[in-house]
C-alpha cells in the first residue's frame, strides 16, 4: 500500500508539471514572435510525450499486479529464497543458477504468460532490469 501511495504522489506531481507545461506552451504560442511560437510548439510536445509515458507505465504496473494476483491464487509465484549479501542484495551466482530454471521453463512453454512472468522475476533477481521488463511485456501480451 505504501508503494501505491508513493506512485500516486509522483503521478500527481507529474500531472501538475504537465499542466504547467501546457499553460506555458499556450502563453508562448500566443506571443507574436515566431521564435516564441516555435518554442511553444516544442513545449506542447513535451506534455504529450510525458502523459503517454505515464499512462503506459501505469498500465504496465496494473497488468503486472493483475498477473501477480492470479499467480498468487494459483500458487505459481516464484519463491524469493535466494541468499543475500549483508547489504541485502541477492547473491548474483545464486540468481544466475535460479535463472537457468526459469529460462528453460519459458523456452519449453513460450505461449504461457506464467513462464514469462517468472522469467521476468528471474531476470530482475539477476540484476538485468532491461530484459526483466521485456520479458514482463511479453507476459502481458500473452495475458491480455
Amino acid at each position: 500500500m505504501k508503494t501505491k501511495i508513493w506512485v500516486g504522489a509522483v503521478c500527481l506531481l507529474l500531472v501538475f508539471y504537465l499542466v504547467i507545461m501546457v499553460q506555458r506552451a499556450i502563453w508562448l504560442l500566443q506571443d507574436p514572435n515566431p521564435l516564441s511560437k516555435a518554442l511553444g510548439a516544442g513545449y506542447l510536445l513535451l506534455p504529450i510525450v510525458g502523459a503517454w509515458a505515464l499512462i503506459r507505465e501505469l498500465m504496465f504496473g496494473a497488468r503486472t499486479e493483475q498477473m501477480a494476483k492470479v499467480l498468487e491464487r494459483e500458487g505459481g509465484l516464484p519463491v524469493d529464497n535466494l541468499p543475500r549479501t549483508p547489504g541485502g542484495r541477492i547473491v548474483r551466482e545464486a540468481a544466475d543458477e535460479e535463472f537457468k530454471k526459469y529460462q528453460a521453463e519459458a523456452e519449453a512453454a513460450p505461449d504461457d504468460w506464467r513462464s514469462w512472468f517468472r522469467l521476468s522475476c528471474a531476470y530482475d533477481a539477476a540484476g538485468d532490469r532491461k530484459r526483466a521488463r521485456a520479458a514482463m511485456r511479453d507476459a502481458i501480451k500473452l495475458f491480455v
